[in-house]
């Protein structure tokens, strides 16, 4: 793997350690600004609504430059966002900032994801996307409970501080390693009709669809594991962060996984982990007040949902080659819809009889809702990509 498509993933941990970092840091903020709580919960969906709309306008406002430009200028406005949020006073700026962070992060990924699968050859796009996409993981493995940690040692401040100077070698990186000449319009810009004519595939929204399934159920579990570690398992708060990085170890593991299968085996992939991650949400859901099995499904959950959740990223972006300006945003808006979703979702159950496992069955419901909707639609195995390779 070229090094600029680690470059790439440094700078995507640093941005994804904010998109992920607030649910630890939510009472202090309240507290410093003067807000309620529920006030500045309105952060987090402010983020999510800025990733979905950002990665398709930030997409088509950036097909004109060169890749690096464009690169590097989203890299900048997160930055400065971030620097920006750690000194305000003001909660409506740091609102601004949020949204501003989510829009920048959203061109960011959308132009990373397609850098990603042009520095390799055709056939390793999903070896570049993990590589790629273990930025994320490793946010949730290390980014999320440091920026938790310093946020408790010092305050919130600090943690927004980190993640800006976090992105000040990533800027130099991509400037160093992405070539002045990638992705520039030289040749002809793709017409962006033609692009957006893309999304009438049926087979790319089919896949579209389904990451948007299966993330919202990784999200709506995940947002709420804290909860079930405390209240279902009767587990102490210390054993959240462990849980939330076994998670995380998972899903690395699963990222790391299924890069390896997902160019040449993809049906395969998810035609055997989607009934896999259904069955996992399922023995969860029954089975959350056992410690031991708390701990094991934890990290399986968090492998299977990234190794399908992946390889339909990449499914995306194969099925997408025609737009090759918009292909990254595409993916990245279905991601986002998903995550934003799950946890509107997870959090109704809450106060069903349900309770806290209420979270559990609603994704186990979405993983169901995406095999049943593959099983309707197409005459193939699960997940409906039969073709491998």
């Amino acid at each position: 793997m070229p090094f600029s498509l680690f470059l790439l993933a440094m700078a995507v941990f640093a941005m994804g350690t904010s998109e992920f970092m607030l649910a630890g840091l939510l009472p202090d903020i309240a507290a410093d600004l003067g807000v309620p709580i529920a006030t500045a919960g309105l952060l987090v969906p402010a983020f999510a609504l800025g990733m979905i709309v950002g990665a398709p306008l930030m997409a088509t406002l950036a097909r004109p430059w060169p890749r690096r430009s464009g690169l590097v200028g989203f890299l900048v406005l997160f930055l400065g966002a971030h620097a920006v949020g750690a000194s305000t006073g003001t909660f409506s700026v740091l609102f601004t900032t949020r949204v501003v962070a989510a829009l920048a992060y959203a061109g960011f990924l959308a132009l990373a994801l397609t850098a990603a699968a042009d520095l390799v050859p055709a056939h390793r796009k999903g070896r570049a996307l993990a590589v790629l996409l273990g930025g994320t993981t490793a946010a949730v493995i290390a980014g999320v409970p440091a920026g938790a940690l310093l946020g408790t040692l010092l305050d919130w401040r600090a943690t927004f501080g980190v993640v800006a100077l976090l992105c000040l070698p990533c800027v130099f990186g991509v400037m160093k390693g992405i070539p002045a000449t990638a992705g520039l319009p030289g040749a002809g810009i793709p017409d962006l009709r033609r692009e957006l004519g893309a999304l009438r595939r049926p087979r790319l929204i089919l896949v579209l669809l389904l990451g948007a399934l299966v993330n919202a159920a990784t999200f709506g579990t995940f947002t709420f594991l804290a909860p079930i570690v405390t209240g279902v398992a009767l587990l102490g708060p210390l054993w959240i962060p462990v849980v939330l990085v076994l998670f995380g170890l998972g899903s690395f593991a699963g990222v790391t996984a299924a890069g390896r299968a997902s160019d040449r085996r993809p049906g395969l992939v998810l035609a055997v982990g989607g009934p896999l991650l259904l069955t996992g949400w399922i023995v969860l859901g029954f089975a959350a007040a056992e410690p031991g099995a708390l701990l094991v499904l934890s990290f399986s959950q968090g492998a299977l949902s990234f190794a399908v959740g992946s390889t339909l990223i990449t499914r995306a972006l194969y099925e997408a080659a025609e737009a090759p300006t918009m292909a990254g945003s595409y993916a990245t808006a279905a991601l986002n819809v998903g995550a934003a979703a799950g946890p509107v979702l997870a959090a109704a159950t809450l106060g069903t009889g349900l309770a806290q496992r209420g979270p559990v069955w609603a994704s186990a419901l979405l993983v169901a809702g995406a095999l049943f909707l593959t099983l309707l639609l197409r005459r193939e195995p699960p997940f409906g990509l039969a073709q491998d390779g």
